[in-house]
């Protein structure tokens, strides 16, 4: 896995006919971004964890928003069994994250 870049921001991205939902995005501001850093996918099941098909998913809504080869992270509760992320992260990280804010 690579380092992805530490965002002054993180929101989320949808359009408005929902065809495309982006959990996480790294950004350089809000509410409107100018810059991106990168682009990440939660999936919160209890027995499933982050596989091929949530990649490939997150590759196709990344395409539909930019053509930029922007990193792509995983957020799961149950591991990640994909390969081509630049980060995972599970529970652990996450609290670790919001009490370091």
């Amino acid at each position: 896995m690579v380092d992805t870049p530490v965002p002054p921001a993180v929101g989320a991205y949808w359009n408005r006919s929902n065809t495309v939902e982006i959990d996480v995005v790294g950004t350089d501001r809000e509410p409107v971004a100018k810059e991106l850093y990168f682009l990440g996918s939660v999936t919160w099941l209890e027995r499933a964890p982050f596989d091929d098909h949530d990649l490939a998913a997150l590759r196709k809504h990344r395409a539909a928003l930019t053509n930029l080869p922007l990193p792509l992270v995983a957020i799961s509760r149950s591991g990640v069994a994909a390969t081509g992320l630049a980060a995972s992260y599970g529970p652990a990280e996450l609290i670790t994250a919001w009490q370091q804010r």
